[in-house]
């Protein structure tokens, strides 16, 4: 169902995927939008070690795109660093492919909130982060994406134990 990397020696093992969808802190989320034309939006995530999870406002284009057709994709840049003399980059990227669903059971939805919430502020106490979830959870919406497909691809120089990443 997926295609398979052209470039076989520059794949990442999924254990490597996993590190940089963990240590990430953004990435662009990919769906059908309006008209069919691809909507492509930056945003925040968690990744828990086999889902996907992302905030966004109860209303809007991301939600109207996602009960169009749950079907996404998002792509996580881990490096991206340009090497002028050689007219290359030295790049590392994942992507992933499956569904999205929007969170509807209250407990799901405070762990879900909870797990963000410590992975982008994980030295705020609890008080302050409770405090900080109870302002906007009623406005707030919570996805949760469920990969079907992940895959990393890295530059060739990157495989070179010599070249600095």
């Amino acid at each position: 169902m997926f295609r398979d990397m052209r470039r076989k020696r520059q794949v990442l093992v999924k254990e490597e995927c996993d590190k940089i969808l963990k240590r990430g802190t953004s990435g662009v989320l990919a769906l059908h939008g309006d008209d069919g034309f691809p909507y492509a939006v930056p945003i925040s995530y968690l990744y828990d070690g086999s889902k996907l999870y992302f905030h966004c406002a109860k209303a809007g284009h991301k939600i109207d795109a996602i009960m169009r057709s749950p079907k996404a994709s998002f792509c996580v840049i881990d490096q991206d660093r340009v090497v002028p003399e050689k007219y290359t980059t030295y790049f590392r990227s994942v992507i992933v492919f499956g569904t999205i669903r929007i969170i509807d059971d209250e407990r799901e939805i405070a762990e879900s909130i909870e797990k963000l919430a410590l992975k982008y502020a994980p030295d705020d106490s609890a008080e302050s982060r409770k405090d900080e979830i109870a302002r906007y959870r009623s406005s707030l919406c919570m996805l949760e994406m469920m990969p079907e497909h992940i895959s990393g691809k890295q530059a060739k120089e990157l495989m070179n134990p010599n070249i600095i990443s």
